[in-house]
């Protein structure tokens, strides 16, 4: 389970080389607070692995795939988003995916339109 990318800023948060703050975590995930945060409840949680696509770590390991939506879950309940929550997953470049390593944003707080905006 220990691939990782030393240039991804994801992993070396991860390492622990790089501070965030971290609101849960389990045994193979990380939930961290968005920097740009783009609701008033803004988690990243991503996978201790580096794995540019969700797809893939979930054809790869779907424990640990399974485990990044389980964490996520439990963020959204610890973070009292009972009204509800929004769960994206960017995949690619032309998905908007800014950090090639899986991470889900749970996004709460406030009622969310769609398209975002």
């Amino acid at each position: 389970m220990s691939e990782t990318d030393p240039d991804c800023p994801f992993c070396r948060i991860v390492a622990g080389s790089i501070p965030a703050t971290v609101v849960a975590e389990s045994e193979h995930s990380l939930a961290f607070r968005d920097l740009d945060p783009q609701a008033p409840t803004h988690v990243l949680v991503v996978p201790r692995r580096h794995e540019p696509a969700v797809v893939d770590l979930a054809a790869r390991e779907p424990a640990e795939a399974a485990d990044l939506l389980s964490l996520a879950g439990t963020v959204a309940r610890s973070e009292g988003l009972d009204g509800g929550y929004r769960l994206v997953v960017n995949t690619g470049e032309d998905g908007q995916q800014t950090v090639p390593h899986v991470h889900v944003h749970v996004l709460g707080g406030r009622p969310l339109t769609w398209p975002p905006g």
